[in-house]
């Protein structure tokens, strides 16, 4: 009985748990069907409003894009109007400029009819002129003309005749005065600073223990330096300096770079001593090149051998009487290109005659003979024209003059050479020669004073009016060029100028 009644009772709860979880599914599935409807409707309802709001904003763009567009066509069709009246203007303009120029065509063809009808009637009328003319002079208009020709060129040789005499005397009258003027003009127009070269070159030391370690030690160092630029190096009492001392001036320099770029770097012994000299010597090298380009660039002077051009740079380190050998190439270099351009004669081959004239000089320690011939086998080995080699082998006469570039590098050479302070002891002959041709003026009797003016190439002498009339004052300027002539040596020629001046003085009170 028992079980039967747990069986039901059982039973029953199964049943009553059923419909109790029936009842709550139920209720919990009507609940989640009005949720889905509240959020159906709630989308529903977003959807439309959604909907509406981008409707509205289509609406609004497309407003908005119609009124731009309709603003812009009606910008395009204003521009449109302007550029159609523009074009109405060109076309009116045109019109206007075609209906001038055929007015102005008419009248043009009017006018060449014009003038046709007027050149017709003048060629006639000189037509019936020539034939007077040939009437009433009983010859033909050839004839006429030969006749004509005939006398002007009788007329012509007669005159050209009288000319070419009174050329002929006023160039004899003028070469005189030319030739001196244009060897003034060269010397005016080429001035030239000179320095003076000295056997000795000083070098500065930062402090006299420098000394000691430029000896070295039992004067090692001094005696490398001597042996490998062959130059004697004199240590003194001379504070914070030492002395160099050569002939040669291309090794004194050498020595002198050596020597400050040994101080700068302070390592001092043989080997290093050697290395520096050598690239001393390439930094000479290279100068000496440096120095001959740019006198050739200075002078104009092109296509000239490496060798002459080397030979030319070495001149910088030769000095003759304080004159240094490379400022004088340049300056007679400069004077005979600017005498050959007054005679007509061409400058350039003068300037390279000039340039190289004294390239003897470079080597003239090394090869006995006169520098001039020195330097001839030297320009005619190195390929130089046979004008330029003559011009160097004759600037000192030591060898005939043949052409005219002898004579204008000769005279360049003296002019360089005897201007005042160009050499050393050019200006103590200078202020010499002035003073002996003041004295030698002064000895004539009736002069008072004398003056050399012109660097000596001048000399004014005032006369007594008492002592001599003005007819004797020629005799007096001629009688003191003569004398100076046979007692002065001088380069060029020397003017002589006799003033004889009367003067009344009274003063008033």
């Amino acid at each position: 009985m028992l079980p039967v009644m747990l069986a039901a009772a059982f039973a029953v709860g199964i049943s009553a748990g059923f419909l109790v979880y029936r009842f709550l599914s139920d209720k919990k599935l009507k609940g989640a069907r009005e949720q889905s409807d509240q959020l159906l409707k709630d989308a529903f309802q977003e959807a439309d409003r959604r909907k509406r709001e981008m409707l509205t904003e289509a609406k609004e763009e497309i407003h908005r894009l119609r009124q731009d567009a309709e603003r812009e066509i009606k910008e395009r069709r204003a521009e449109l109007q302007r550029a159609e009246r523009r074009l109405e203007q060109k076309e009116e303009n045109l019109d206007s400029k075609m209906e001038t120029i055929l007015q102005r065509e008419e009248e043009f063809r009017r006018r060449q009819e014009e003038l046709s009808i007027r050149l017709e009637e003048v060629e006639s009328v000189r037509r019936k002129q020539m034939e007077r003319l040939e009437e009433i002079a009983g010859m033909s208009r050839e004839q006429a003309k030969d006749v004509l020709l005939k006398e002007v060129e009788e007329e012509a040789s007669h005159l050209i005749g009288l000319r070419l005499k009174e050329l002929e005397e006023k160039a004899r009258r003028e070469s005189e005065r030319k030739s001196r003027e244009i060897v003034v003009s060269a010397i005016q127009r080429c001035a030239v600073d000179h320095t003076s070269e000295m056997s000795v070159s000083v070098v500065s030391l930062p402090s006299d223990e420098m000394k000691g370690r430029i000896i070295g030690r039992e004067g090692r160092n001094i005696r490398a330096f001597e042996t490998f630029t062959g130059v004697d190096l004199i240590v003194d009492d001379t504070p914070e300096a030492v002395t160099l001392s050569s002939f040669d001036p291309v090794r004194r320099e050498v020595a002198r770079l050596s020597l400050e770029r040994l101080v700068l770097d302070g390592r001092i012994h043989p080997a290093r001593i050697e290395e520096i000299v050598e690239k001393a010597q390439k930094d000479v090298e290279e100068k000496i090149l440096e120095a001959g380009e740019e006198a050739m660039l200075e002078t104009g002077v092109k296509s000239m051998h490496p060798e002459l051009v080397k030979l030319v740079g070495q001149l910088r380190y030769r000095s003759s009487y304080g004159q240094n050998a490379l400022s004088h190439s340049l300056e007679v270099s400069h004077l005979s290109g600017i005498m050959a351009a007054e005679l007509g004669i061409d400058e350039h081959l003068a300037r390279r005659a000039g340039l190289l004239h004294d390239i003897g000089k470079a080597v003239d320690h090394q090869v006995e003979g006169p520098h001039a011939l020195i330097g001839r086998d030297m320009a005619k080995r190195f390929g130089e024209i046979p004008e330029v080699v003559n011009a160097v082998a004759a600037h000192h006469e030591d060898q005939e003059m043949t052409s005219v570039y002898d004579v204008i590098v000769s005279a360049a050479d003296a002019v360089s050479a005897s201007r005042p302070g160009a050499r050393r002891e050019s200006l103590e002959s200078y202020i010499k020669r002035l003073e002996t041709l003041e004295t030698l003026a002064k000895t004539f009797k009736g002069v008072t004073k004398a003056y050399a003016i012109q660097a000596g190439r001048e000399i004014r002498v005032m006369v007594a009016p008492n002592s001599l009339d003005d007819g004797a004052i020629h005799k007096l300027a001629y009688d003191i060029a003569r004398k100076i002539e046979s007692e002065m040596k001088y380069p060029g020629q020397i003017k002589v100028i006799v003033i004889r001046e009367t003067r009344s003085v009274e003063f008033a009170k």
